[in-house]
């Protein structure tokens, strides 16, 4: 199911990530697409507060991979920048399918190079407005129990 949602600030796009870290569970991965600057760490500093991560969340485009541990007993962020990233070699040596199984996975830059990882990734599209510089739409396909949680 696909459906778009817009919002006006970087407070919102927060609280867009964290309705979202609500619904998700343990083994579900996020795929983020959207230029640089379109808010996709913003969006994943959402998805964490809901998750109760320990620590700040930042762009792991210079790690690639940063893992999140929770403060309580709930699922660890996994958080992924593929930029620099292009062939599925290169991410099978990050070994995200034993994180899995023990973590919600958000990757960054990740169509096409991850999605054999779960059988139905959530993905989002960020759109910036050309017009208003804080604007931005997420364009999102998921299953029903996603898109009825979001909208």
């Amino acid at each position: 199911m696909t459906f778009s949602i817009i919002t006006s600030n970087s407070h919102e796009t927060k609280e867009l990530g964290k309705k979202l870290g609500k619904l998700l569970k343990v083994g579900d991965c996020v795929l983020l697409d959207g230029e640089l600057g379109a808010g996709k760490t913003t969006f994943t500093q959402g998805i964490a507060s809901a998750l109760k991560i320990k620590g700040e969340v930042t762009s792991p485009t210079f790690v690639i991979a940063r893992e999140h541990k929770s403060l309580n007993d709930g699922p660890n962020l996994v958080h992924v920048d593929a930029y620099r990233l292009s062939t599925l070699a290169e991410i099978s040596h990050l070994d995200l399918a034993s994180d899995i199984d023990k973590s919600i996975l958000v990757v960054e830059w990740g169509k096409g190079l991850v999605n054999d990882l779960v059988a139905q990734p959530i993905q989002i599209k960020i759109n910036h407005d050309i017009t208003d510089e804080n604007k931005r739409e997420f364009i999102i396909i998921a299953n029903e129990h996603i898109t009825k949680g979001l909208s």
